[in-house]
């Protein structure tokens, strides 16, 4: 199953870049880098020289994914847009080297469960 908007819920959250854009502590906002850790109710985000745990109840994240050919053509599908208007007004759709990126806006109350049996039961499966 390809990394799109519609399936990141399903997918490892692990090496993705990530950036807070709501948060009910107003400390977290603007916190950014790669998920370099997730449990039930955190994510770890790392920018190479320190790192936060943030919780994902009451905290809206936006995801960098990187565009494949098979997630630019569900985008395309599902009207999903390249890069969201209010967040991401001055940025270009490239960002540490990826010239394809979709940034994906998702409440962290969608991601509370463990990570494990979120990508394996939730998705779909020809085994069951």
């Amino acid at each position: 199953m390809p990394l799109t908007p519609e399936t990141l819920c399903r997918h490892e959250l692990n090496g993705l870049r990530v950036r807070v854009v709501e948060s009910t502590n107003p400390d977290s906002v603007g916190i950014g880098g790669r998920v370099v850790s997730e449990t039930m109710r955190t994510l770890v985000v790392s920018d190479g020289s320190r790192e936060w745990r943030v919780p994902k109840r009451g905290t809206t994240f936006e995801f960098a994914l990187p565009r494949t050919d098979e997630a630019a053509d569900a985008e395309k599908a599902s009207g999903t847009a390249p890069e969201l208007p209010s967040e991401t007004a001055g940025r270009t759709g490239q960002s540490d080297g990826c010239e394809d990126v979709a940034y994906v806006t998702v409440d962290g109350a969608r991601l509370l469960s463990r990570p494990a049996l979120r990508t394996e039961k939730a998705g779909v499966s020809t085994w069951r």
